[in-house]
């Protein structure tokens, strides 16, 4: 296994390959071979992780309030865009998997995935200091921050647009997934919101709760012409 590939491909070289090694280890693979698995490396890097996130967003999204703060940290920080961190530098190519793991082919499972970046950030940690892991988490995570921040303003928009459109009496709204667009890791959603069959307005995002919510905040727009 060619691990220079995955530094490469993570834009960083270690000092010390075995960190990396054991950042990939899985459980199954360990219990096999009598080694230490990345579970301890992965319970550190959470906790840096999210310490990183939160003194990014602290210092560059400083018109949130405290409350939305916590909102984005917990957009970005879950394992849903660790999956995607994962998926990009191809971490399924390069980790050590029991045979139980590989026969069912559980290498690209998102948990199994997540897991190994923040075995990850802990293992850069260890292997040159705070300043690599961080660069690492913010050059991973910073669009990821940029799109929530964006989308906690749109919380209340299909509320409003609830209420507004059942002032009269009940109604019959939908939301519809109309496309995904883009690679796996960057995906963006079109959604279409319509009342009683009447299409009101079509809304994009990097999920489908927020397209759905740009969609609403687009209808509500064009009710208000």
């Amino acid at each position: 296994m060619d691990l220079s590939v995955l530094e490469r491909n993570i834009d960083y070289k270690f000092n010390n390959i075995e960190l990396l090694k054991k950042a990939l280890t899985h459980t199954s693979y360990a219990n096999e071979h009598h080694i230490e698995s990345n579970e301890k490396l992965e319970f550190l890097g959470d906790s840096i992780l999210e310490f990183i996130s939160s003194k990014y967003i602290f210092d560059n999204y400083d018109f949130l309030k405290e409350g939305e703060m916590t909102k984005v940290r917990a957009d970005v920080v879950c394992e849903k865009s660790l999956y995607k961190i994962a998926l990009k530098h191809n971490f399924s190519d390069f980790l050590y998997l029991g045979k139980s793991q590989i026969m069912s082919k559980e290498a690209r499972r998102p948990a199994i995935l997540a897991d190994s970046v923040e075995a990850l950030i802990a293992a850069i940690y260890f292997d040159s200091g705070l300043e690599q892991a961080e660069r690492f988490i913010v050059n991973n995570l910073k669009e990821e921050i940029k799109v929530a921040s964006k989308n906690v303003g749109m919380k209340d928009y299909k509320t409003v647009l609830q209420e507004k459109l059942q002032i009269h009496g009940d109604v019959s709204i939908k939301y519809e997934i109309l496309e995904e667009k883009g690679p796996d890791h960057d995906k963006t959603f079109v959604s279409q919101v319509s009342c009683n069959g009447k299409k009101l307005a079509v809304g994009e995002g990097k999920n489908k709760k927020s397209a759905e919510m740009d969609a609403a905040r687009k209808a509500l727009k064009n009710l208000e012409k």
